[in-house]
């Protein structure tokens, strides 16, 4: 059994999806498990319309219409007019307006799963329905129905030993299994999305449980780079990674394949590749256990708009125990993401990001028992595997504030 993931990016036109036949059609033989997510930029505007129902319902329709009209369009172009697909989209519609009409919860997370959910849903028959059109044998699976989770909206926790028996039960060996990424249902049966990166997440977890032999994450890019092309130029395709090299560039921000994700097929040894749609027959990278990272080179992570404070103590007393744990204690309090942090004798610097806007009464709490200096809108820059050439690259003409290195790993940042 091998599981392929195609995520909105790789689904969001018709010639996207005309291109997943042309990449599905190479597998048939094999035992597929294909896993979809929304098409295209479909979460953000069904998010429009949880935001539209909660904070102004006189957009409420017209956002609903838009996410409808961008599917129409696309079935117009894939299907006969007389195509019973178009039916079933007007139920489900329909069903999403009864929702919103008889909904008496008002809890925010718990309408959001049930509304954010309808993109994976469509996505799936479309693309269930278009390989039936050009004679691909295949099943459409409910992902709720296989994925079981507690109640946590928006970022279910799975009940593995449940998920299990319903996926074996559920995923046919003989056909093409077409489900949705992103979403699984508690034991009410209400729809519970997974969070952040979740259809990767899915993907993994019908790997897990099927004991597959490899999972494919199929992108817009070669594979895993070594930068963001976003901000860096000459990256470089890495080939090969393992799990725990992965993993640690997540924590340090990359935009790479999230460590939940991961841990499943850990367990299991099943390798990941990251592949290309748009070159489907080069290599990618595969990430797997305990392969040396291939080839070795620099990789960068950027972050931006990061504060910088500098902590002291009024008496000149150390740094120590009880001043930290304060300052810790603040920052948690504060929801400040912390990326870095350093302490000398007398000194203790922290590098976060302020998700929340709440630097202020932050320095109010900290400023009675402290000093303190801050800079705003820093840039940090991590660099994995460094060397002093990569450093002086990324050096060049900045203005460093704080530089922290460990044995594979240094940590620059810059005022701006």
């Amino acid at each position: 059994m091998k599981v392929f993931k195609f995520g909105g990016a790789s689904i969001k036109d018709v010639p996207s999806i005309k291109n997943i036949l042309e990449i599905i059609s190479k597998y048939e033989k094999d035992n597929l498990v294909i896993v979809v997510s929304a098409m295209g930029k479909t979460t953000n505007a069904l998010e429009k319309v949880v935001d539209s129902y909660f904070n102004d319902k006189s957009q409420l329709q017209s956002s609903i219409s838009d996410v409808f009209n961008f599917h129409i369009n696309i079935l117009n172009s894939l299907f006969e007019k007389n195509h019973f697909i178009f039916s079933e989209l007007n139920t489900s519609f329909e069903k999403l307006g009864s929702f919103i009409k008889s909904n008496k919860s008002p809890s925010y997370s718990f309408v959001y799963d049930q509304v954010v959910s309808l993109g994976e849903l469509i996505s799936s028959k479309i693309i269930y329905e278009y390989l039936l059109k050009n004679n691909l044998d295949c099943s459409l699976i409910d992902a709720r129905n296989c994925i079981k989770t507690n109640s946590k909206y928006r970022g279910g926790k799975v009940q593995w030993d449940m998920t299990n028996k319903k996926i074996k039960e559920l995923i046919s060996d003989s056909k093409i299994n077409i489900t949705q990424g992103f979403i699984g249902s508690d034991s009410n049966n209400f729809t519970v999305t997974l969070g952040r990166e979740g259809s990767d997440y899915s993907a993994a977890i019908f790997a897990y449980s099927l004991n597959a032999e490899s999972l494919s994450i199929w992108k817009d890019v070669p594979g895993l780079l070594n930068a963001d092309p976003k901000f860096f130029s000459n990256t470089k395709l890495l080939n090969q990674i393992s799990y725990s090299e992965t993993i640690e560039l997540a924590f340090y921000g990359a935009s790479i394949i999230h460590p939940k994700t991961l841990q499943p097929l850990q367990k299991k040894e099943i390798p990941l590749f990251v592949k290309s749609f748009k070159n489907p027959l080069s290599n990618g990278t595969v990430i797997s256990k305990g392969v040396d990272i291939n080839p070795l080179v620099p990789c960068y992570i950027f972050k931006e708009n990061l504060i910088l404070l500098k902590i002291s103590s009024l008496d000149f007393s150390f740094m120590v125990e009880d001043n930290i744990s304060h300052i810790f204690k603040q920052l948690h309090d504060f929801k400040m993401k912390v990326d870095v942090i350093q302490n000398s004798a007398i000194t203790f610097s922290v590098c976060f990001f302020d998700k929340y806007n709440k630097i202020n009464e932050l320095i109010s709490n900290l400023e009675g028992k402290f000093k303190i200096q801050i800079h705003k809108n820093v840039s940090l820059f991590t660099i994995r595997h460094f060397d002093e050439k990569s450093i002086k690259k990324i050096s060049n003409k900045r203005k460093l504030l704080l530089e922290q290195r460990t044995e594979k790993t240094v940590k620059l940042i810059f005022s701006n």
